[in-house]
């Protein structure tokens, strides 16, 4: 579409109407005659569902027009000139690097900060522990078939990180430009081009496994290059600056910028990091668990009477509350139509997480019901402390399973009396590899019960439903987000005490979800442009 001048807000149009409406609203709106209209396109679709008996569509649509200017005078509502938001790439630095950048950890902030590296010139190398895509996706089913784990390649670890096995949400509340540059990228890759407009978008993780591998391809294809089963083991300094990272099998790489980017889970990398001097701070996360319900009562009790409108699809939910002992309590990466999937990454260690496929046509509904904790909740006031909770309750969680990887689960309303559960009701937990019915009260301190029992009564007033009886709870959703932050400068995004480390990412605690995240990786990459040229070494 071509110098797209206008954006028109607010058109609104019935379930039941075309999508043909949009331009016949446009044209009233905008009081133009048909073939004065040359272009249009939509910017933002939403859904209005709050009064009962009616569900509208409601569009952003940005227009081409012979007279752009003449509509702008009039002044008319909800019309405005269409805001710039294409991507402006950085100026580069003048002093040219000795080597060429590392990047690693290939999830979705290495792979846009490479991506942006590899775009301007600057050849980067990333370093990602786990497999491709296509090996890491026969490790996974390897685990949830037999439970037969790999440490280094699951559903933390591999291309694409942990968003490659999930939902593939591609909302975000960061107001950024960068942001559009993430969606456009994966359009791109060959992600449906509605995620650039719908309001919630996401992409599913089957599409995801395609997408992850195309923008690799863009990398080398531009002169980056990504190894896989690399993982660093050591980051080698000299007067408070990187020179290098030592990678699992003795290879050294030499270089003086590394963007470290290494997901949430990379807990032997925290540590290697912490031991090479950069400074970490405990930070404030939540765990919790997966709860799952009919993804028909969601439906009906978001889009009662239109529930299961062709047009709709899978219904979605986002529930807050402060509990009465004042943890806030949450839900968080919400799977409409999708399944609990074992994400451990360390043996011994219980891990549960939510997954869907684009189509999100599986039978039950899951989320994250989360608790905040605090740093003062770690027994610790060590910088890595939330580490060692999160392992204390994946252990104790593996072993309340059967210590096979099942895992611990308990009917809501069993968990709401406080008592085991004996049998399971009408929903039939997904989590692959089985769980074992228990009294997740055993699992977690009672602080967190006690939030999470207030949690599930406000949400049940909120989402009619959602304390059902027999809805299912499995333990434990550890990794949430990470519970550390590097502690690093505002301005060159380096690490405050080793130059030429730029922490990155979720991990690194400045991102939460695929889009932020990506727009973090291209925030490091600038930061590393505007200050340095090109390597000419090959």
């Amino acid at each position: 579409m071509s110098d797209v001048m206008i954006r028109v807000a607010q058109i609104k149009i019935s379930i039941d109407d075309s999508i043909d409406k949009v331009k016949e609203l446009v044209l009233k709106q905008l009081r133009l005659k048909e073939h004065e209209l040359l272009d249009y396109r939509i910017y933002k679709q939403s859904i209005d569902a709050r009064r009962r008996g009616k569900l509208d569509f409601v569009y952003t649509v940005d227009v081409a027009v012979k007279d752009e200017e003449k509509i702008l005078a009039k002044k008319l509502p909800n019309v405005s000139k269409t805001p710039d938001i294409e991507y402006k790439y950085p100026v580069k630095g003048q002093e040219a690097m000795n080597h060429r950048p590392v990047v690693v950890g290939f999830g979705p902030a290495g792979m846009f900060a490479a991506l942006i590296l590899a775009e301007m010139g600057y050849r980067p190398i990333v370093l990602e522990r786990g497999e491709a895509v296509d090996e890491r996706v026969r490790s996974i089913e390897k685990f949830w078939k037999e439970g037969i784990l790999n440490p280094n390649s699951n559903v933390q670890f591999g291309e694409g990180g942990a968003g490659t096995f999930s939902d593939g949400k591609l909302t975000t509340r960061v107001k950024d430009l960068r942001g559009r540059k993430v969606l456009e990228a994966l359009v791109e890759a060959g992600a449906p081009e509605d995620i650039l407009y719908m309001a919630h978008p996401h992409v599913g993780t089957d599409l995801l496994r395609g997408i992850v591998k195309n923008i690799r391809q863009k990398i080398i294809s531009l002169g980056g290059e990504v190894r896989f089963n690399q993982q660093v083991t050591g980051f080698l300094m000299e007067d408070g600056h990187i020179c290098g990272v030592k990678v699992k099998g003795g290879d050294t790489l030499l270089t003086e910028n590394v963007i470290v980017a290494i997901g949430h889970s990379a807990r032997d990398t925290f540590y290697e990091l912490y031991e090479s001097g950069v400074s970490f701070t405990a930070k404030p996360f939540a765990v919790g668990v997966r709860i799952e319900h009919p993804q028909t009562l969601i439906d009906v009790a978001q889009y009662k009477e239109f529930a299961g409108h062709e047009k709709l699809g899978a219904a979605e939910y986002r529930l807050t509350h402060k509990a009465e002992n004042g943890r806030g309590v949450y839900t968080f990466c919400m799977c409409p139509g999708g399944l609990v999937v074992p994400s451990s990454s360390e043996k011994g260690r219980l891990v549960t997480n939510g997954m869907s496929e684009h189509a999100r046509n599986q039978e039950n509904a899951n989320s994250a019901l989360l608790v905040q904790v605090f740093p003062e909740d770690f027994g610790s006031d060590h910088p890595l402390a939330g580490i060692e909770f999160q392992r204390r309750l994946e252990e104790k969680a593996f072993g309340m399973g059967g210590s096979d990887y099942k895992a611990p689960a308990q009917l809501v309303g069993d968990f709401l009396k406080g008592q085991a559960s004996k049998r399971l009701g009408t929903v039939t937990p997904s989590y692959a590899l089985g769980v074992k019915l228990t009294n997740l009260h055993k699992l977690f301190p009672s602080y967190m019960t006690d939030a999470m029992k207030d949690g599930l009564k406000a949400f049940d007033r909120k989402l009619h439903g959602f304390g059902m009886d027999d809805a299912v709870m499995t333990g434990v959703e550890s990794r949430s987000s990470s519970p550390v932050r590097m502690d690093r400068d505002s301005e060159t995004l380096q690490s405050l005490t080793v130059k030429g480390v730029y922490p990155s990412g979720e991990g690194a605690g400045f991102a939460g979800g695929i889009v932020s995240a990506g727009i973090d990786g291209i925030k490091c990459a600038e930061a590393m442009i505007q200050a340095f040229a090109p390597s000419l070494k090959k």
